[in-house]
């Protein structure tokens, strides 16, 4: 996603594309934007919660607004870790299943949705299917 300016001068008229990188409120939006997905703060008031059907599939420190972590596929974690740098085993959770995402500027919008959908995604494939279906 991209914002564009428009700058004028007597000669001619430019347009500058400024990139544009996801912040903590955008990613908050996003995650409350997915179906069935709730918000706490079950862990103290510096950590958000973001959970589907009582099951988390996101946290985000508030402190510093600057990363969160996402469950993951094992496997695409590996992956994940070994393409961006800005990705890392899980801080204080199971390694295995979950990544830390820095939001520093160098990962795209569309990369972090990515990620956010994956998250949300592994967790309601193990929900019921009645559950999996209310929340197409």
């Amino acid at each position: 996603m991209a914002a564009g300016v428009i700058m004028h001068s007597d000669r001619y008229l430019c347009l500058l594309i400024k990139d544009h990188f996801m912040n903590a409120e955008e990613i908050y939006e996003y995650c409350l934007r997915k179906k069935g997905v709730t918000e706490s703060f079950p862990f103290g008031e510096h950590t958000l919660v973001f959970k589907v059907a009582g099951k988390l599939f996101l946290l985000m420190g508030l402190e510093e607004g600057n990363r969160f972590n996402a469950k993951c596929d094992p496997e695409y974690a590996i992956e994940l870790r070994e393409r961006h740098e800005e990705i890392i085993p899980g801080y204080h959770m199971n390694k295995r299943h979950w990544n830390t995402v820095y939001i520093n500027g160098k990962l795209g919008d569309k990369l972090i949705r990515d990620i956010i959908d994956h998250s949300y995604e592994q967790v309601v494939k193990k929900l019921p299917i009645k559950l999996q279906e209310e929340l197409k």
